[in-house]
């Protein structure tokens, strides 16, 4: 009889680590399988689809450009002394600027034109064509004010051949040289572009 009861116990005891072990290894299953699909979705979130790689391209040339100055890359006037405020030196020194400036915008605004004509794709993920719209509409807006300085540079252009250009529009006095680097466009001088920016923060 103790003979029989030992053999028992000994086999229930083999039966419940055989359990015991076909138990850890379907949980070891189990996590492998929950690994896998967290590596799966990160994978697929990671993806770099048509859409994210125009909008990095985009931030890239974005950052390029903004290492410029407003005008581009141009040698600054080394002013002599005694020489005449916007004398033919002078003159030629910011048409040759405003020129440049324009010509660079309008080639940006048709590289734009041929860029959407090239990307405009229908993706068939609703993310990437959110993507791609919200960046054609950030390209549009840029150039829309893009647009508004080139009549601005036009206007300049007229006012240096009528002989206007570097004097302030309100109290006439040189707006200067560096300043007009700086900005080309400008119209009014130091003071009074402050004043004016003092008046509009009082309006607001």
């Amino acid at each position: 009889m103790a003979a029989k009861k030992k053999t028992a116990k000994k086999k229930t005891t083999a039966k419940k680590k055989t359990t015991a072990k076909k138990t850890a290894k379907k949980k070891t299953a189990a996590k492998k399988a929950v690994v896998k699909k967290k590596v799966a979705k990160k994978a697929a979130a990671n993806k770099t689809t048509p859409a994210k790689k125009a909008a990095v391209k985009k931030k890239t040339s974005a950052k390029k450009s903004s290492s410029k100055s407003e005008a581009g890359q141009f040698t600054p006037y080394t002013t002599k002394k005694g020489e005449d405020y916007m004398n033919e030196a002078q003159t030629a020194h910011f048409r040759e600027i405003l020129q440049n400036w324009k010509r660079e915008l309008m080639e940006e605004v048709d590289r734009t034109v041929h860029h959407m004509q090239d990307e405009a794709a229908n993706f068939p993920d609703p993310n990437d064509r959110a993507t791609q719209e919200s960046e054609f509409t950030m390209e549009l807006r840029t150039r829309d004010r893009e647009r508004k300085l080139i009549k601005k540079i036009d206007e300049s252009l007229d006012n240096l051949e009528n002989g206007d250009y570097g004097y302030c529009e309100q109290c006439g006095v040189e707006i200067g040289v560096q300043r007009l680097e700086a900005r080309p466009t400008a119209n009014l001088c130091i003071d009074c572009k402050s004043l004016d920016e003092i008046r509009e923060k009082q309006r607001l």
